[in-house]
């Protein structure tokens, strides 16, 4: 019996276009601004610090920038630039200037396994406040009320199946009453590893022949109550 959903972002509830397309640029054209602004504030300095760490350099702001701007540029997932992108977000998505992408399919199946009892919850290489954010924004509403809870790389990495035995822990739940979506095959090779039902979305791209995973396009071909 599946009590509870956990769920990829990317490519799963939302767009990856949404991310690559809005998000990282966003972060890129205002993260020199907003280091140079903030770099003093008590949330900011020891993440500006914890770069200087990560490149074992002692590095001055502008170093920092570039440094920031390459990671962006290159995709890397680095819990500083991840905290830094999600300060940089907030203030977009507050001002207005774009709201999260969630598919309607989704929006509308994690409301109705809310309303079913189902509990839900989050796992993404991006921040947890940039996960709040996106749903907290999107533009289906604030859906933010329907999860139980985040979880970002700091419990682990997303092909490890010990990631998903954290989450589990975590959660209070049996590895395999949860179900776990995703449309990287590696995330669920590690999840049903760790013990969990898995799902795969194929929402832009065509089906995975060498899956192992049941695939499908959307939400609305999932029903967790016939998963187990």
């Amino acid at each position: 019996m599946i009590r509870a959903v956990l769920t990829d972002i990317e490519g799963t509830t939302s767009s990856i276009r949404f991310v690559h397309e809005v998000l990282f640029p966003y972060a890129r054209a205002h993260v020199a601004d907003f280091v140079r602004a903030n770099a003093k504030d008590p949330q900011v300095a020891p993440l500006l610090d914890a770069v200087r760490r990560e490149t074992g350099a002692d590095l001055s702001l502008d170093g920092i920038i570039t440094q920031l701007v390459a990671w962006i540029d290159a995709d890397r997932k680095i819990t500083p630039l991840k905290a830094l992108q999600g300060m940089i977000w907030e203030a977009g998505y507050r001002r207005g200037d774009f709201t999260g992408h969630v598919y309607p399919d989704a929006a509308a199946q994690l409301r109705a396994w809310h309303a079913a009892g189902l509990q839900l919850y989050v796992f993404s290489s991006g921040s947890v406040q940039a996960q709040q954010l996106l749903f907290g924004y999107s533009d289906a509403g604030d859906l933010t009320a329907l999860f139980s809870g985040y979880y970002d790389t700091r419990i682990g990495n997303k092909q490890d199946p010990a990631a998903y035995r954290a989450i589990a822990a975590a959660t209070g739940l049996p590895a395999h009453e949860i179900l776990f979506l995703s449309d990287i095959h590696a995330e669920l090779d590690a999840a049903r590893t760790a013990g969990m039902h898995t799902t795969m979305l194929v929402r832009e791209a065509a089906p995975d022949a060498s899956a192992t995973h049941r695939q499908v396009r959307d939400f609305t071909a999932i029903d967790p109550a016939t998963t187990a």
